[in-house]
């Protein structure tokens, strides 16, 4: 049996005891923080966030705070979509590239006041960047990480749940807006977000001596609705056609490819870091490769590919398969790949090539 061991290099989050109360059976790395991943019963985890509700420790989901006089400057220089009409309370969607129009990183901004903003991020050294950046740019703010860790909610049940706990009134917020509040006396700030298109909500904690203390809130307060223990679900963020940052691009994919165009303003007179690229991309008949579902074929369900596997069409190569499983909803094999252009408009089937074997592949629209 192959085990992660633990140490004090990779840090261990505000809510890992309560995970190891709840019977976390496995973990992986994200951001330098030991993130769980399952609790030992996929199928259960599934049904949870698909029909009840379901909780997990996503606090490896770390913030970089930007705050300041020149916060506002900095953070629409990092970010490809025009912010000026973001309003307090507010959260965007902003795939972040480098300046050859690389994306790398997809954090979600929380605009907490005029002059401090959150990054709330995918797993990369955004933090690194960010004061890189402000450095270079001579700009007067300040870049830290903050003491954050989200704690999420998430399921059809889960605004019933939140709700008993703050008051009705989160089930007025918007999806990315947010509230800065207390339960209990923690301090958190509630957003209607989270890694699921099945409805939910993240509770940003302030106060990293009380993750088991929160935690333990909420567990109580979801009892009458069935909640249990989850983690962001691999399965339904297939369905649902979830970018994963790192998995599903590599390391030269562009948010134009991955389907996120409508998060880049390329016509706004803000500028940010690759803007300019990003603009020849457009102008020269647009992204080389597109992000798409593949149909899998097989009555069985398929092993879930663990890296990148290769995808031909005609015995070309023309691009790779990052993700597959098998999707419950749909009943069959699907997976998300990113293959040359031509190849996605041309909707013909092509071959993926997996360790167990070669599948014939469908393509698709996402979501599925």
């Amino acid at each position: 049996m192959v085990q992660l061991s633990f140490g004090a290099r990779v840090r261990k989050s505000p809510f890992f005891d309560s995970t190891i109360k709840h019977g976390v059976t496995h973990f992986s790395v994200y951001n330098r923080m030991y993130m769980a991943t399952s609790y030992g019963d996929p199928k259960a985890e599934y049904q949870r966030l698909t029909e009840g509700v379901s909780l997990w420790d996503v606090s490896c989901e770390r913030q970089v705070e930007i705050s300041g006089p020149d916060a506002a400057a900095l953070t629409q220089y990092l970010c490809p979509r025009d912010l000026s009409t973001c309003k307090i309370g507010q959260g965007y969607y902003v795939p972040m590239c480098d300046h050859d129009g690389r994306i790398i990183n997809d954090p979600v901004l929380l605009k907490l006041a005029a002059d401090r903003f959150w990054l709330s991020l995918a797993d990369s050294d955004i933090l690194l960047w960010a004061r890189a950046v402000c450095a270079e740019r001579g700009f007067d703010a300040t870049v830290c990480e903050p003491d954050v860790s989200p704690l999420a909610v998430q399921g059809p049940k889960a605004e019933d749940v939140v709700a008993d706990v703050c008051g009705d009134w989160v089930r007025d917020l918007k999806y990315f807006w947010f509230r800065e509040t207390e339960i209990d006396g923690i301090p958190v700030v509630v957003a209607r977000s989270g890694w699921s298109k099945q409805g939910g909500f993240e509770l940003y904690l302030t106060d990293g001596s009380r993750g088991n203390e929160l935690w333990e809130i909420m567990w109580k307060a979801g009892e009458p609705y069935g909640i249990g223990p989850g983690t962001p679900n691999s399965t339904e963020r297939v369905e649902s056609a979830l970018l994963s940052f790192g998995t599903d691009n590599d390391g030269d994919a562009n948010p134009l490819e991955l389907g996120l165009g409508r998060f880049v303003d390329l016509d706004s007179e803000a500028d940010f870091i690759g803007k300019t690229a990003l603009q020849k991309i457009a102008a020269n008949g647009g992204p080389a490769r597109l992000m798409t579902g593949l149909l899998l074929d097989g009555d069985e369900p398929m092993k879930s590919v663990e890296h990148k596997c290769p995808v031909t069409q005609n015995g070309r190569d023309v691009g790779f398969i990052s993700t597959s499983t098998y999707s419950p909803r749909l009943e069959r094999n699907i997976g998300i790949a990113l293959l040359e252009t031509d190849v996605v408009k041309g909707a013909d089937s092509v071959v993926v090539h997996t360790p167990e074997r070669d599948h014939r592949g469908e393509i698709t629209s996402l979501p599925f």
